[in-house]
């Protein structure tokens, strides 16, 4: 068996991957915000799934590598797709026709928070330290700070909506845990099997409830979505479950505390907002936070052996 202990440069590299799956992940409600303008919700979601699963499963045969063959593996694809895609994805996206994408980002960014309850109650696969309860304060902080109290004042409205969000927050808890459990896979594997388990209960349901054929997408609905379906799926998977393999379920859950600050730096170059103080500290607060989780822990020191005699 090939040795994947970490390298001394692992760190870095996992945490530039942790950045890309939350710039990644954190474009995703503006491409559903667009797509959903002339897409309904489950019909977006399942050419979403199909899309990325058709293009993992192109680049998988391309690398020379099969699909599992055992049902009991595709049972495992059919619960992650749930957890991670079905659910979530659909809520999301019917929520989004209320809820303003940064909202959304917002109450979404809480998963760390429930995988990190989940941990503690359930699973306990990791072990429950002090430096990770403060990477989890620490990032729920840097997001009051950087998104202002003034924010929460719409939390009151749409509460379906906005319930529908925290619901699917909970199944990405759900699911980075139990994606633990294909450890011994190529991440594109995971990825690819989810997505087309996923797709397998999508398309059906579009036929039924929107009958796609008589659709008429705008342009711009069908760029969100080959945006949302390439990059935001597609490749996010695949970085998704590389980094639940090698930070663990907390650690890359804790990049949803990125994707606020990402999006308040791409207002600031784009759209010329302006950011102040607070936003700054709480950015740092987020950074800590995120370093904290996903640090990797000191190994236990082997004891000298003692002389003979």
């Amino acid at each position: 068996m090939t040795d994947q202990t970490a390298k001394p440069a692992a760190p870095a590299i996992e945490f530039a991957l942790l950045l890309a799956l939350a710039t990644l992940w954190g474009a995703s409600y503006t491409f559903i915000k667009l797509g959903i303008a002339t897409i309904p919700p489950v019909t977006l979601i399942a050419c979403r799934t199909l899309i990325a699963g058709l293009l993992l499963l192109g680049i998988l045969r391309l690398r020379g590598i099969a699909l599992p063959r055992d049902g009991a593996t595709w049972r495992r694809f059919l619960v992650q797709a749930v957890l991670n895609s079905v659910v979530p994805f659909c809520l999301i996206a019917w929520a989004e026709y209320t809820v303003d994408a940064g909202l959304a980002t917002i109450l979404n960014s809480t998963s760390p928070i429930f995988t990190f309850l989940l941990t503690v109650a359930i699973t306990r696969h990791e072990p429950v330290s002090f430096r990770k309860l403060f990477g989890v304060l620490a990032g729920l902080t840097g997001i009051c700070l950087i998104i202002g109290l003034q924010a929460l004042n719409g939390l009151g409205r749409e509460l379906l909506a906005q319930l529908a969000i925290v619901a699917a927050t909970v199944c990405y808890a759900g699911a980075a845990i139990f994606g633990r459990g294909f450890k011994g896979l190529d991440p594109m594997l995971p990825a690819a099997g989810s997505m087309l388990s996923g797709a397998a209960l999508l398309v059906p349901a579009s036929l039924l409830l929107d009958r796609p054929w008589t659709l008429v997408p705008s342009t711009s609905s069908v760029l969100a979505l080959l945006g949302l379906s390439v990059f935001s799926t597609a490749l996010a998977f695949v970085i998704y479950f590389r980094l639940i393999h090698t930070l663990g379920s907390v650690g890359t859950t804790a990049q949803a505390y990125l994707r606020v600050p990402i999006g308040v730096g791409i207002g600031v170059l784009f759209l010329n907002e302006q950011l102040g103080p607070t936003a700054w500290i709480g950015f740092a607060c987020v950074f800590v936070g995120v370093v904290a989780m996903t640090l990797p822990g000191r190994a236990p020191r082997t004891a000298a052996p003692k002389p003979a005699g």
